[in-house]
């Protein structure tokens, strides 16, 4: 398999010897077009990371809370089957592809970054489903049932959001690794998790729990 020219191009001007390949994820029976992990064990140059710092390839990682509500859709299937889903900060693709295959009636895949919906594009073929795409929230009441959210909540200033997720969808499920003080009205913790980034950056294992809460319209 030969890795998406824009994807690939895009990680050679970050990374010039950075590579992509199709990486199967684990507990899953998923594939994703990811950066090799070989590419990880060096010393990014001075310029390296400015220009990861200024366009960072978010895409090209299964980040831990994503893998982590792909896995716990496969083994609730229920969730999704025959519901109208959307994945809003796609990023890779991973929950959208995982409500998919677990037989969701449509699913869009909504990322601000036009590379992310590129990657999930890719993704989804890879993986032999279809996705809608997005590039910002549909409009209002727009009939979805389920709206799915996976690391996102790593920037605090996206917090906010949550009070806006149910003028889109009947439900909302967050996974989270990163806000330990998750207190926010209407949502209540329905999992703990555990899963890590892929490929594995070596984060310290607090980043490894994942929190799964839940919304619902009244």
């Amino acid at each position: 398999m030969t890795a998406p020219v824009v994807l690939q191009d895009t990680l050679h001007r970050l990374l010039g010897d950075a590579r992509l390949h199709a990486a199967s994820l684990p507990g899953t029976e998923l594939l994703l077009w990811l950066i090799d992990s070989h590419n990880m064990e060096r010393a990014f140059s001075p310029e390296e990371t400015r220009c990861i710092l200024a366009e960072p390839p978010y895409w090209c990682f299964c980040w831990a809370s994503g893998l982590a509500l792909a896995r716990w859709l496969a083994e609730r299937p229920e969730w999704v089957r025959g519901r109208r889903v959307l994945d809003f900060g796609a990023g890779s693709g991973i929950a959208a592809i995982a409500a998919a295959k677990a037989g969701a009636a449509e699913v869009v895949a909504c990322d601000l970054d036009p590379l992310a919906l590129a990657a999930c594009r890719a993704n989804a073929e890879l993986n032999g489903v279809r996705l809608g795409y997005a590039t910002e929230l549909p409009a209002a009441d727009d009939g979805y049932d389920l709206v799915l959210v996976a690391d996102v909540l790593y920037d605090r200033a996206n917090l906010p959001l949550l009070e806006h997720f149910l003028d889109h969808g009947r439900e909302v499920l967050v996974a989270d690794s990163r806000v330990k003080d998750f207190t926010y009205p209407g949502y209540r913790r329905l999992a703990r998790l555990e899963a890590c980034t892929w490929p594995d950056l070596a984060e310290p294992d607090e980043f490894r729990q994942v929190n799964l809460y839940h919304a619902a319209r009244n």
